[in-house]
């Protein structure tokens, strides 16, 4: 091993900007040269095998060590394959052996004659059969910080003036590992940017409130919890009916975290197919199924660094919720058809409308994985049980569908928000909107109407809920006096509206019903009718 060969191949390295391809072209360009017998480079990480790790009796720490990177040879044999990187000296603990020694100070160490320096030899007859006469290991130095540890076992004596120069050699080689490094770091964040690009795409929803509107108790005690639970990275379980807004409030604790600059990526559990579950959530390589035409990453890699919302977490397959588990609690996990384990950092908040006690004791859902979930679960009260919140929500939504529509917005009167707010919303907010959506879309200005948008009023409204039990004796109300109730209702009606029947606040709206069907109902049961509209005084010339 001579300068020439070293200069050689540093400027092969330098040509490289993967440091798989920098550690390779480091080991395999200097055995290509006939006098070193093995190269080997150990790069410092945390420990990952401390439990099986054969110098862990030897080890003071198992936070960090040394790990084989990277490692080429030519046996005299030709046969023993000497990059394989799982060997006995996979790991070295720092400040251990020969390489730990290196790792843990900085400092060379070279050995001239190997034959006569037992001490730092692990095992002399393989020394004795390859031939071995000296050894070289630099330190990997970058800035000041140590990266990892080359190591180069020569068949040849080598002298001071080689080492010195395997020490300029190694300088260039860390700086390479450096900069392959940063530029790995640059196209992680580009891809991760990537990932949230696409993903938050899928998610950009138009119609999506501007945030939790309202102020009855119920809701007050959910931004409670929002409160107390968005700050902390525990795992939150929102529950309640369709239509709630659970969506709605995991963007809150997201938005309120300290995960708020990183993306929030939903997952609707209910719309994946159950094959595609497992890529869907952990990604695939090319080839590993029929159609996986590219490698794709996950949404757990999608939400790296940021919160994984998943919506309708009972639809999960049972066989998925054990991998999904894992990744909960070790932040680990593989790609479809990729042996690669790799580790992301993701707050998880699940959703769900069903009653997943139930589904755990019926052996739908694992118990674990539902423990692990509810760390701190949130109730959603459906909007029958929030009905203060209803004039605020018909009004927001009113403004929202009118600007979204370039229609004029309708004026919402006292009595459309007494329909509404009798109304029981079996489809909660979500129901309530679109209900707006429909009326503002079919009212021309003027008062919004409420006539053919709800669906089935007689079937949901708070008089039917309170009426008696379908087991309890039904009565029946005669027609005189059905006409009698009628007509006292519609006095209340005109009295309150001063007589008046157009108009805001009229009888008619009162009512919640057309002027001209107020009219008939009072001509039909013999009514006074009130004056219709106000007669407009003809100007003098």
């Amino acid at each position: 091993m001579n300068p020439e060969v070293l200069q050689a191949v540093a400027l092969a390295v330098a040509a490289e900007t993967s440091v798989d391809r920098i550690l390779a072209q480091i080991v395999e360009g200097l055995v290509a040269h006939t006098a070193v017998a093995l190269a080997r480079v150990w790069l410092i990480a945390p420990g990952d095998i401390c439990q099986t790790c054969p110098l862990r009796a030897e080890c003071p720490d198992q936070t960090r060590c040394l790990h084989l990177s990277s490692s080429a040879g030519a046996p005299l044999d030709g046969r023993a394959d000497w990059s394989r990187l799982d060997g006995a000296f996979r790991r070295f603990p720092l400040g251990v052996r020969k390489i730990g020694h290196i790792g843990a100070t900085g400092d060379g160490l070279f050995i001239e004659d190997v034959a006569r320096d037992h001490d730092w030899i692990a095992r002399p007859d393989w020394v004795r059969h390859e031939r071995i006469g000296s050894f070289g290991g630099q330190p990997l130095v970058f800035n000041g910080e140590i990266l990892g540890v080359l190591g180069v076992f020569n068949r040849d004596p080598c002298d001071r003036r080689t080492f010195a120069w395997l020490r300029t050699f190694a300088d260039h080689a860390a700086i390479a590992i450096a900069h392959g490094r940063a530029l790995r770091q640059i196209e992680h964040l580009k891809e991760q940017l990537q990932l949230e690009n696409d993903y938050l795409r899928e998610d950009v929803r138009n119609d999506a409130p501007d945030g939790i509107i309202g102020s009855s108790p119920a809701l007050r005690n959910v931004i409670e919890q929002v409160a107390i639970v968005a700050p902390t990275a525990a795992t939150v379980l929102i529950q309640g009916e369709s239509g709630t807004g659970k969506e709605l409030v995991a963007r809150a604790i997201h938005d309120r975290s300290p995960r708020r600059h990183r993306a929030l990526i939903s997952v609707n559990c209910a719309s994946i197919p159950r094959e595609l579950f497992e890529s869907e959530f952990f990604g695939h390589v090319k080839g590993a199924f029929t159609g996986a035409l590219r490698d794709r990453a996950g949404r757990f890699q999608a939400a790296d660094g940021g919160t994984l919302f998943l919506d309708e977490i009972g639809e999960i397959p049972l066989d998925l919720q054990g991998k999904l588990l894992r990744v909960l609690q070790e932040g680990r996990f593989e790609r479809v058809g990729d042996e690669t384990t790799r580790r992301v950092d993701v707050r998880v908040i699940a959703a769900t409308n069903r009653d997943l006690h139930k589904e755990v004791a019926s052996g739908g859902f694992r118990r674990d994985l539902f423990y692990r979930l509810s760390v701190f679960p949130i109730l959603l009260p459906p909007l029958r049980e929030r009905a203060d919140d209803i004039p605020r929500l018909a009004t927001h939504f009113l403004e929202q569908a009118a600007q979204r529509y370039g229609r004029r917005a309708p004026r919402l009167t006292a009595g459309t928000i007494r329909t509404l707010e009798a109304y029981l919303w079996p489809g909660n907010v979500r129901e309530l909107q679109h209900v707006i959506e429909r009326a503002v879309l079919l009212s021309r200005g003027g008062v919004l109407r409420l006539d053919g948008v709800l669906a089935e009023p007689e079937e949901t409204t708070r008089a039917k809920s309170n009426a008696a039990t379908p087991d309890a004796p039904r009565s029946v109300i005669p027609e005189t006096e059905w006409r009698r109730r009628e007509r006292e209702n519609l006095r209340t009606a005109l009295q309150l509206a001063q007589g008046r029947i157009y108009g805001p606040d009229g009888a008619a709206d009162i009512l919640g019903v057309k002027p001209t069907t107020l009219i008939s109902r009072l001509k039909a049961l013999g009514l006074r009718e009130a004056p219709t509209r106000p007669r407009r005084r003809k100007s003098r010339p």
